[in-house]
């Protein structure tokens, strides 16, 4: 009774709250201007777009920075090197959004989101630095460190962009403008591979060099045009344990879970790390702990009360869901193109960054044409539906990626990534605009970190998931595989016996950097010694990717197949709102 009584009191607040925010904004709106809406609209949208472009530029670019930084991938270490390049941006954000959306609530939300831009833009600055003045190893760590504060500042544009947004348009329209700003977040995840691609091709430092003279013009932009137009509730506390609780907590989960897929000892995966295993269990008591201890605060980091509207509860199961199936779904992607397709289609090694960008533009373009479309709609029609079935488009379009052999027709995939970026084009701007409708405008900041945390944490997971699968299929049919291979080239067995059993994660990864690991896994006097003929092949484009593409396309079926399903569960729990 106790519950219901207070949640029906929350109730209450909230229908007062919006009332008297809905009155407050119409005051505002005619203060600040009409135009004031578009000029948050298209700042918060640079700032999502650059920020998500850099959160997936580096995956395509890999291959130019360790060539450029000379660094060999293979070197013991490195590869978690490699995965900290990749994963360290999202990670820092990940873990400071919510604090961040709730520190927005209490001092401002265009306050928090400036001082995210002007972070951002130097860590960009210093990043382009130091992409010439360290090299080697050393240059890499410093990469990865600079990174994790560019993804700090990152997190600021995220926590915050969606919230401003959700302040500045009246909510008949949110669902349009929430639509163009989404489709800059996951649009500038595909861009980023496109402009990694061109770029690594032109110079690798451009790649670090294109962020610095939008951050300034944004961050500028940001400090002279946009207004904090959403009343700041006084007497509020920052909750020192519930974000210690919950930073500390999401921190464990997502080192642990990033740590499995790297091989242990003589296992492919670390799940018998004890330290992954440490981590993880630490992570989610900590986060037991958190929801433990902030029920019971007057003033909680997140008020979890908010999770019994069933509007934001249903549009954030769904989205984590949604990130789960397809959060990996670019990387797996990557690979298959750079290190299987591209090679097996004559394009060698130095210019596969480029072409698989440009063979990433279907998903890009589904997405651009449903984005905007499927805002409108949802300001008309609600977002029940509408994302419900942008989910099942999605269903179709992992079930026909199952279906295609390694070496495919280029036109069937281009159509059915095609599909799939219709179908989260149509979920996307929808389920984003109903989560934000559903809260209370002095909650507007946090809820908007909760649901950026969920979206980058579904990311993680889901390449924590799609590895799992995939190496675990590879490691079974890949060494049989490498070894037949190897001694059809008349290397002896014992070292075909030995090469073949690398771990499928630098196989993968081998594939991922755009290179042939045979010249460095077969020792130079055993290559020498080779019949030229036989050496020409070994070490030419198209060995190792032949080699590695059926267990390759046997493991991705399964992760396909998942993805399915779990897009299909999405589907469900959306309908549910």
């Amino acid at each position: 009774m106790q519950i219901d009584d207070y949640m029906r009191q929350e109730h209450d607040l909230r229908s007062e709250s919006a009332a008297i925010y809905d009155a407050a904004e119409r005051r505002e709106e005619g203060k600040l201007g009409r135009s004031y809406k578009w000029v948050a609209l298209s700042n918060t949208t640079l700032g999502a777009l650059m920020a998500s472009i850099d959160s997936s530029i580096l995956i395509i670019s890999l291959p130019a920075i360790f060539n450029g930084l000379g660094v060999n991938p293979y070197a013991p270490g490195n590869i978690v090197i490699l995965l900290w390049l990749l994963l360290g941006y999202m990670i820092a954000s990940s873990i400071t959004i919510v604090t961040i959306g709730k520190l927005s609530d209490m001092f401002g939300r265009v306050r928090l989101y400036n001082f995210g831009f002007l972070i951002w833009t130097i860590a960009s600055i210093l990043i382009y630095a130091s992409s010439y003045l360290i090299l080697g190893t050393e240059g890499a760590i410093s990469l990865v460190i600079l990174r994790i504060v560019q993804g700090l500042g990152g997190g600021f544009l995220f926590a915050n962009s969606v919230a401003i947004l959700t302040d500045a348009f009246p909510k008949e329209e949110r669902g349009k403008a929430l639509g163009i700003n989404q489709i800059a977040f996951v649009g500038g995840s595909i861009i980023g591979l496109i402009v990694g691609g061109i770029l690594s091709a032109i110079d690798w430092h451009l790649i670090f060099l294109i962020s610095v003279p939008v951050g300034v013009v944004g961050t500028i932009w940001a400090y002279v045009g946009l207004r904090d137009i959403a009343s700041i509730r006084k007497g509020q506390k920052l909750d020192i344990v519930g974000n210690l609780l919950f930073g500390i907590g999401v921190l464990l989960l997502l080192i642990g879970s990033t740590y499995a897929i790297l091989p242990y000892g003589k296992n492919n995966m670390g799940w018998s790390n004890p330290f992954v295993m440490v981590s993880i269990a630490s992570g989610f008591i900590l986060l037991i702990a958190f929801a433990y201890f902030e029920n019971r605060k007057e003033d909680p980091m997140f008020n979890l009360s908010l999770f019994g509207i069933r509007a934001f509860s249903a549009g954030n199961l769904s989205q984590f869901i949604a990130g789960v199936a397809r959060g990996g779904l670019q990387f797996m992607l990557i690979i298959w193109l750079q290190g299987i397709w591209l090679p097996l289609h004559g394009i060698s090694f130095s210019n596969t960054p480029l072409q698989a960008g440009i063979d990433m533009i279907p998903l890009m373009a589904g997405f651009l044409l449903m984005g905007p479309l499927s805002g409108h709609l949802s300001d008309k029609l609600g977002a029940r539906y509408l994302a419900s079935f942008g989910m099942i488009i999605n269903v179709f379009g992992f079930l026909i990626l199952a279906m295609l052999p390694a070496n495919f027709n280029y036109i069937t995939f281009a159509l059915t990534i095609f599909i799939l970026g219709i179908g989260q084009g149509m979920f996307l701007a929808p389920n984003t605009a109903s989560i934000m409708n559903s809260v209370p405008p002095e909650y507007r900041g946090v809820s908007s970190g909760m649901r950026a945390t969920l979206a980058n944490v579904s990311f993680m997971f889901s390449m924590v998931v799609f590895f799992t699968v995939l190496i675990s299929g590879m490691a079974l049919s890949m060494p049989h595989a490498l070894y037949n291979g190897l001694v059809a080239q008349q290397l002896q067995p014992a070292i075909a016996r030995n090469v073949s059993e690398i771990p499928p994660t630098g196989a993968l990864f081998g594939a991922l950097l755009g290179s042939n690991p045979m010249q460095i896994l077969i020792p130079q006097s055993v290559l020498s010694s080779l019949p030229a003929v036989n050496r020409t092949v070994v070490l030419g484009n198209t060995f190792f990717p032949s080699l590695i593409s059926s267990p390759f396309i046997g493991s991705m079926r399964n992760v396909f197949l998942m993805s399915a399903i779990l897009v299909f569960i999405a589907a469900i729990a959306s309908l549910l709102r």
